[in-house]
């Protein structure tokens, strides 16, 4: 998949920020990001760093929602940025350009070589965004924590064909991703190595039921 600036020399880019208006802003670790303008109309793009939307429920307990490393895209539009019981947190010092919406979608920009690249990558990412946020209702409809893990094994799976499967992040986090207790998901996943269903090493599982 491309990042949103593949196929574009320095001097396009630059040109492209000049034609967006677009606004770099820098975080250190643990910092919030966009505390004040997460609810307007923008899209954002992490430019180097890394950070996490998370859904904080009445209870206290934390969702991760979406994690964005370089050349993720979010926004208003297109992330779950506007929910009061979201927030975006820096996981290290992290660098976020952030385009206004209505200058993104402004008709004079057709016809600019560099922005219509910018735009056909922007439409690749959104529309990845949107089938993996698909792939987590699907996981998030399960009920049981078993069929929760499976179904975001089948979905890892698929992407590949094979049967080894890496995941992105450590397994507290994917405890996060799928909804579930971690002491609770961690008894499940001892349970599906000693019925012989996954060999776990490190952040690899193996599946051996396919």
């Amino acid at each position: 998949m491309n990042g949103p600036f593949d196929e574009l020399s320095k001097a396009q880019i630059t040109l492209l920020y000049d034609l967006l208006e677009v606004h770099i802003y820098k975080y250190n670790k643990n910092q919030e990001l966009l505390p004040t303008i997460k609810n307007e109309n923008i899209v954002g793009i992490i430019l180097s760093g890394s950070a996490e939307i998370i859904y904080i429920e009445y209870n206290g307990n934390e969702i991760i929602v979406e994690d964005l490393v370089k050349d993720s895209v979010f926004g208003s539009n297109i992330s779950s940025t506007n929910n009061e019981n979201c927030e975006i947190i820096a996981k290290e010092d992290t660098e976020v350009l952030v385009i206004d919406y209505n200058k993104l979608i402004n008709p004079k920009n057709l016809g600019h070589p560099y922005f219509d690249i910018f735009f056909r990558n922007l439409f690749e990412i959104i529309t990845n965004k949107l089938k993996e946020r698909n792939d987590r209702i699907r996981i998030l409809e399960k009920k049981q924590i078993r069929d929760k893990l499976l179904e975001y094994f089948e979905i890892e799976h698929k992407k590949t064909f094979s049967r080894n499967i890496y995941l992105p992040f450590h397994f507290k986090d994917l405890a996060d991703y799928i909804a579930v207790n971690r002491s609770a998901m961690f008894r499940e996943l001892k349970a599906l190595k000693e019925e012989k269903f996954i060999e776990v090493n490190d952040r690899k599982i193996t599946l051996l039921y396919k």
